[in-house]
């Protein structure tokens, strides 16, 4: 989360899919579901810094609507034009503190239905922020007859995909299945298990979205295990710059040696 100044950009709050093995999500960090993790962990994080956290709550059960509200917290019907400020997040009163708004910068990342960067923004905005969007680039919208099936992208959200997937795999083929899904079996989670995972790891970001020190695989472990530099012996060594009379030293001792040589 950036905010651009005169000078320079500044952070103002960040979060990693690399913590959600602290909330429970041990696998899988950079899928569809982990990515709207991180998004709720971001912006839960952000909101409890600003003391807006209980004021706006966000979505705490996923549901894959896409909401607007006017500026008094009435829904905006869905294809009704309104002349005041909307807001994408439900909590908004007269009088009251007004949402965190922010606008989402994909970069260079195509904007492309389906692509995960929308899941990180899905999960700020249901984590309570204010973030102007819509269901265009979600999965379960149709382009063609210009529908938007929510209960598709709660579905993509809590990793029905993946379980689908595992569960047609290990009817199907059981070696790859061992093979592919070897990460999951390892944290003892088949098919059956990852929505609850993810619904887990919901409530515990909710719970506590406060950063800390070190990110760690290993349960409730002190010392951190992760993003340890271990080296590999292909480094590139970068040594000190010499002085210009250094190098000059160095070029006169390498024409004596080739003087002596001849």
């Amino acid at each position: 989360m950036g905010s651009a100044e005169i000078d320079h950009d500044r952070v103002i709050c960040s979060a990693s899919s690399q913590e959600l093995p602290r909330y429970g999500i041990k696998i899988g960090l950079k899928n569809y579901g982990a990515c709207y993790a991180t998004g709720l962990l971001v912006a839960r994080r952000l909101l409890k810094s600003l003391g807006l956290d209980e004021t706006y709550e966000g979505v705490e059960e996923v549901t894959g609507a896409c909401k607007v509200f006017d500026s008094t917290g009435e829904e905006v019907p869905e294809g009704s034009r309104e002349n005041g400020k909307k807001f994408y997040v439900e909590g908004v009163e007269e009088g009251e503190r007004k949402p965190f708004r922010a606008y989402l910068d994909i970069g260079i990342r195509t904007a492309s239905r389906g692509h995960r960067v929308f899941a990180a923004m899905k999960g700020a905005s249901d984590g309570g922020m204010d973030i102007p969007h819509n269901a265009r680039r979600f999965p379960g919208y149709d382009p063609d007859a210009k529908t938007f099936d929510a209960d598709e992208l709660k579905d993509r959200i809590m990793g029905a995909h993946i379980t689908a997937y595992m569960e047609e795999m290990e009817e199907d083929d059981e070696e790859n299945y061992q093979k592919f899904f070897k990460g999951y079996l390892d944290n003892d989670l088949d098919g059956g298990d990852i929505e609850g995972m993810y619904e887990a790891a919901h409530t515990a970001i909710r719970e506590d979205p406060e950063p800390k020190k070190g990110y760690t695989f290993e349960g409730d472990s002190d010392e951190p295990t992760a993003f340890v530099f271990q080296k590999t012996g292909k480094e590139i060594k970068k040594t000190a710059k010499k002085t210009y009379e250094q190098r000059r030293a160095d070029a006169d001792a390498k024409k004596k040696a080739l003087q002596e040589a001849d």
